[in-house]
């Protein structure tokens, strides 16, 4: 999953989605000592990135769709895959949320900001980036993915095969739309869960 379903993936608690949101910066054990200045949401919205993305990598409907992208796109199929389906997500948000789009994202942003404290300084200004070119809201454009693709091609030398990578998602569509629909909902229900497992009573 990409930026915007982990956002939306954390419900309507925002320091849950902060942690959720910088998790791929927040790197290593979540010892207590490590934890003990964060909030107990933020931390939890940490926890929940990497359960999202171990479950997400698992499961089998998304094995299935990496096997097609793996054939053109080696060992990124994961990280176009991600991307592929905040697409779809920003194009079927109102079949998962009640909120339109616009509005959730335009809330996202406002909440990004408030906390901007939370956010570690090597995601500053690629959080900058989002805010001022839309990123979240853009997903739902194909355009949008090859900028995104384009973007991680130029800041790493290794994801040069990422770019093009949005041919494949017009090549083999219906399979990738259908994969989404099957797989989005059972995360959901499972992050939903995850969250009120581990938030004290």
């Amino acid at each position: 999953m990409n930026f915007l379903a982990h956002i939306a993936l954390s419900g309507d608690r925002p320091l849950v989605m902060m942690g959720n949101y910088t998790g791929d910066f927040i790197k290593g054990t979540l010892t207590p000592e490590r934890t003990q200045l964060w909030s107990t949401d933020y931390t939890l919205g940490i926890r929940l990135h990497r359960f999202i993305d171990s479950f997400t990598d698992s499961h089998s409907v998304v094995r299935e769709a990496k096997s097609l992208l793996n054939q053109k796109h080696p060992k990124v199929g994961g990280v176009i895959l991600d991307i592929y389906f905040d697409y779809f997500l920003a194009n079927h948000f109102s079949d998962y949320y009640k909120l339109e789009l616009a509005e959730f994202v335009e809330t996202s942003y406002q909440r990004i900001r408030q906390h901007q404290y939370l956010i570690p300084n090597a995601m500053l200004p690629m959080v900058d980036a989002m805010i001022r070119h839309n990123w979240l809201y853009n997903y739902k454009d194909v355009a949008g993915i090859q900028r995104s693709f384009d973007g991680l091609a130029n800041r790493f030398a290794f994801l040069q095969t990422l770019r093009g990578a949005e041919n494949e998602l017009l090549t083999n569509f219906a399979a990738y739309e259908t994969a989404f629909h099957a797989f989005y909902p059972i995360l959901q229900q499972e992050c939903h869960f995850f969250i009120l497992e581990n938030t004290l009573p």
